[in-house]
């Protein structure tokens, strides 16, 4: 199968705040690339956000905006129509905002979110948080909340999902955007 995982962080409860965006792009269930950019929103940090992930205003100072951004990679959600995410609404709406807020086309593609399959296929787990579900199936985080290693792990999680339960199944859980 071939994907685009997606993990965004965002400066603050604005949902049009992205400021870092990983992307992981996997080719016949293996992972082919990986791709990360912090971003330089136009709001106010919050608190809350920092404690999360780290990031402040001092560390996307010199970083692109988001429209920026997009001109880089905004071909790959047509070369993989298939987007992944661990709670993958909140990212699509990332993205979502973040594009109507800068008044840039938003492409349709189809998503599917790692936290639907975890419960379905592993419903024992004490709970479906990113670490947790990375952890329980043997599978390697480096720093939760860096959208690199977020991504990173979602595309772990699917191509762990498909080798143990089959594409087909998987499929089932792919809805449009």
């Amino acid at each position: 199968m071939n994907f685009l995982a997606m993990d965004f962080e965002t400066a603050s409860s604005e949902p049009w705040s992205a400021v870092s965006l990983g992307l992981t792009i996997v080719r016949n269930n293996r992972i082919a690339q990986n791709w990360y950019s912090l971003i330089k929103p136009e709001t106010a940090f919050s608190y809350w956000n920092t404690e999360i992930n780290g990031l402040t205003a001092d560390d996307v100072l010199d970083s692109p905006k988001f429209p920026e951004v997009w001109a880089d990679i905004k071909n790959l959600y047509n070369d993989y129509p298939i987007v992944v995410g661990h709670n993958i609404r909140f990212d699509n709406n990332v993205l979502k905002q973040t594009l109507n807020y800068y008044g840039l086309k938003v492409p349709r593609y189809l998503s599917l979110d790692t936290v639907s399959l975890s419960r379905k296929f592993h419903p024992e787990m004490v709970n479906h948080k990113l670490d947790t579900v990375v952890s329980d199936l043997g599978l390697f985080l480096e720093h939760h909340h860096n959208a690199a290693d977020d991504a990173q792990a979602s595309a772990q999680i699917l191509i762990y999902e498909i080798e143990h339960f089959g594409e087909e199944r998987v499929k089932d859980f792919v809805k449009l955007v």
